[in-house]
């Protein structure tokens, strides 16, 4: 685009990105050609794992849970990956940084849903449906009140004159 000289301006717009990073693109290519414009790879820190353990973490994973004990909810969170991953590839990841590998694979961590196991779902219904809509309450009209601190008051609150105003010049122009 700068070949064809269009300017930083429109190509941020083009390529939607920030005017500072389209001016600091043109600035490049401008002392350095089209080269110092190709793309470096990927950004932020490489995988820690060796290039074989990928596949082995997708099959782990492809196991599921309750393979490796979690029987109650079946599902994978970040923390359990984080352990067995330290303990079967040697690498420690945090909770959150064992989501990118995760990620990487098309896996994506889950939370389990905690629900006790004594939960009666239709005295829960009939407590939403009761219970709840009456302590909710039918609460206020959208208009009821003003949203801002800083609002000025209703045009009726207002004195009609003050002093120094001439009741002959129009309210908006004093």
């Amino acid at each position: 685009m700068f070949e064809q000289r269009i300017k930083p301006l429109e190509v941020a717009q083009r390529l939607r990105v920030s005017r500072k990073s389209a001016c600091r693109w043109h600035q490049l290519w401008r002392d350095g050609g089209i080269e110092v414009l190709d793309p470096r790879g990927p950004s932020g820190s490489r995988c820690r794992l060796s290039p074989r353990c990928p596949d082995k973490l997708a099959a782990y994973l492809e196991e599921g849970p309750a393979a490796r004990g979690w029987v109650e909810d079946r599902v994978w969170t970040a923390a359990r990956v984080a352990t067995p991953v330290g303990r079967k590839f040697h690498v420690s990841y945090g909770v959150s940084g064992a989501t990118r590998p995760m990620h990487r694979l098309g896996f994506s961590p889950q939370v389990p849903v905690r629900r006790v196991a004594e939960r009666d779902e239709e005295a829960v219904k009939v407590w939403k449906e009761a219970t709840w809509a009456e302590a909710k309450g039918p609460g206020r009209s959208a208009g009821a009140a003003s949203a801002s601190r800083t609002g000025q008051a209703s045009p009726a609150g207002r004195p009609e004159a003050g002093p120094g105003d001439d009741a002959d010049t129009p309210r908006s122009c004093r």
